[in-house]
């Protein structure tokens, strides 16, 4: 059974501006009198931090693709159990940066591995819960993260690990179109929020309910 509350997922290549939409959709729930829990992957645990440490620093160097895709599977896992459930179940606006279409585009498209292996341990370690509205934010990864000035692991990838990610992102969203909002990340931050809110409403009313495609 699906929790009471309403799961709102961000997803998107790194750089295109996830964590202004977040806050911005974050406030607006707040002003209009609901709980809201705004949370990230990998790292919003305990568990998680330790997690994220592995997974992003440098100085991790290689790691073999289906170990890392395994302790993004175990961050989720405790994600979902500590922070993301306990907050759906009281009733509360769960935003999230990043879940588990990160995790294949990533870890599965990427790193080249089978996509539908990765989500089957994806789905496994989230129970499939899985989120009202996903909004997609998409963009040429060459006017994101490859213009950043310092990397992550992640971010370090290479410019065709990060266009197979953007690929596989899209192809998500073409599959389930009534689940996701996909808008051009570069467009005019104002309007962005303003079309993330006109999708997110009818869900604080209905949260049982599918957005129309």
């Amino acid at each position: 059974m699906r929790p009471a509350g309403v799961f709102v997922v961000f997803e998107g290549g790194d750089g295109v501006g996830k964590t202004t939409q977040v806050e911005r959709l974050c406030r607006r729930l707040a002003a209009a009198d609901r709980e809201v829990l705004r949370t990230f992957e990998p790292g919003d645990s305990p568990v998680g931090g330790r997690i994220r440490s592995i997974v992003l620093d440098p100085a991790t160097g290689d790691l073999a693709p289906r170990a890392e895709a395994l302790l993004y599977a175990a961050d989720k896992a405790q994600h979902l159990y500590a922070v993301v459930r306990p907050a759906l179940e009281r009733g509360a606006v769960v935003v999230c940066d990043r879940y588990v279409d990160s995790m294949l585009a990533y870890q599965g498209a990427g790193r080249v591995l089978e996509v539908a292996e990765v989500e089957q341990v994806a789905r496994w370690a989230t129970e499939d819960l899985q989120p009202q509205l996903t909004v997609l934010l998409d963009v040429d990864p060459r006017q994101a993260v490859q213009v950043k000035a310092e990397h992550d692991r992640l971010e370090a990838a290479g410019a065709s690990f990060h266009d197979r990610a953007r690929a596989y992102f899209l192809d998500l969203a073409d599959r389930d179109p009534g689940r996701y909002l996909v808008l051009a990340a570069r467009r005019d931050r104002d309007e962005l929020a303003e079309e993330v809110w006109r999708r997110v409403q009818p869900l604080l009313s209905d949260p049982s309910g599918r957005l129309p495609s």
